[in-house]
């Protein structure tokens, strides 16, 4: 009887390894990249949608433009957003709107083929009330 000789295989686990483990890390740096683009598209429009809800509670443009901006701030402190109040017909029956445009960084996961930032817009509109009395 004669035996088979196996080839050694010793090492062949390490070099596995080797090959496998940036491709998982670059899989779990993708991963972390969309979980927080959802992350932070889903708080920019929660900041546009309460900043439109309380400059909408205002009883003048000044003042809702102050609570839009207050508001804005509060809920995105630090992050590098560009702000637009845009409600020209600021009245009974009219309507509020908040645009927001956000970056949200990429440089730091070390990623190729990312961009280094990518823009988020979210904008929100409320109704005002039609039978509420509005100071111009």
């Amino acid at each position: 009887m004669t035996r088979l000789r196996r080839f050694d295989e010793r090492g062949s686990m390490a070099v596995e390894l080797v090959i496998l483990a940036p491709i998982l890390m670059m899989f779990v740096m993708l991963v972390v990249a969309g979980g927080r683009y959802v992350s932070v598209e889903g708080d920019i429009q929660a900041a546009a949608r309460d900043a439109a809800r309380a400059a909408s509670l205002e009883d003048s443009r000044g003042e809702a433009e102050q609570a839009a901006w207050s508001t804005y701030r509060a809920s995105l402190d630090g992050s590098d957003c560009n702000y637009a109040f845009l409600s020209p017909d600021y009245g009974p029956d009219g309507t509020v709107s908040i645009r927001l445009t956000c970056k949200v960084p990429y440089g730091d996961l070390g990623l190729l083929g990312l961009p280094g930032h990518v823009e988020i817009d979210a904008e929100s509109h409320v109704r005002l009330d039609p039978y509420r009395e509005y100071e111009e």
